[in-house]
């Protein structure tokens, strides 16, 4: 499986990155991965390489490249509990600073770099993200309805809010299809009531559920999180909804 470390040219610097793509010459759909909070490290390339056997091009943009190149902060083989606190605490500062103007203002970089690889087909485009990934994944696919064909989201946190710039008030802008993957807990049952409603209301296809026996992170296999039949169930969704919504079946 071909895999490319890149820079991509941004307003504001150059963004590392990761991309997988299969093998053989041919073109293929392009896929926009936006990381959990954790950031680019071996168990997203794997993810990333992972989907990009099934036919896609897949980018893995470092989204605290204007803190530094991946990892921005030390992070362990695996992610315990015993150490997640800490390494969240030192996160934390470069989440807050990574405001919804940059994650569209970068996305707009990203989405054009992606389109423009030789290894990727024309037409539309996929983002998926995890955990706060989901949140940048849902405001790109709004602000981009053009472009941006199908949007999923695995354990995400803060998808509803009472900002008026809550993700699940931009629902009605979105033109993609959406996939959602909450672990049991993420979200209280009245604001996953809201966020269905929404997505009801805004008459876009879409697949939200609760994954049985799950907790927040499941399918990070560097974590203790991790859940397989959790991880194998957000294959069978996420490929479900590309395969659909990019013209491969």
């Amino acid at each position: 499986m071909p895999t490319k470390t890149l820079q991509i040219p941004t307003t504001d610097g150059r963004a590392d990155a990761f991309a997988a793509f299969p093998d053989g010459g041919e073109q293929h759909p392009g896929v926009l991965l936006y990381t959990d909070a954790f950031g680019v490290r071996p168990v997203l390339e794997e993810m990333a390489r992972e989907l990009a056997g099934h036919g896609y091009y897949v980018l893995v943009p470092n989204f605290y490249y204007r803190h530094g190149p991946a990892p921005v902060v030390e992070l362990p083989e695996y992610i315990g509990e015993e150490v997640r606190p800490a390494v969240i605490g030192r996160l934390m500062p470069l989440l807050e600073a990574h405001t919804p103007e940059r994650v569209l203002r970068d996305a707009d970089a990203y989405l054009r770099f992606l389109t423009a690889q030789p290894e990727v087909s024309a037409g539309p485009v996929a983002v998926t993200g995890y955990c706060i990934g989901t949140l940048w994944a849902m405001r790109i696919a709004a602000a981009h309805p053009d472009q941006v064909a199908a949007v999923a989201g695995f354990h995400p946190g803060f998808v509803v809010t009472d900002t008026p710039d809550s993700p699940h008030r931009l629902i009605p802008e979105l033109a993609a299809e959406v996939h959602l993957g909450l672990a049991e807990g993420d979200m209280s049952p009245e604001i996953v009531s809201e966020l269905w409603t929404a997505l009801d209301a805004a008459g876009v296809g879409h697949t939200a559920e609760i994954y049985p026996g799950t907790v927040h992170g499941f399918t990070m296999s560097d974590t203790d999180a991790f859940d397989s039949a959790g991880l194998q169930r957000h294959w069978d969704r996420l490929l479900s909804l590309l395969d659909r919504s990019l013209g491969k079946s």
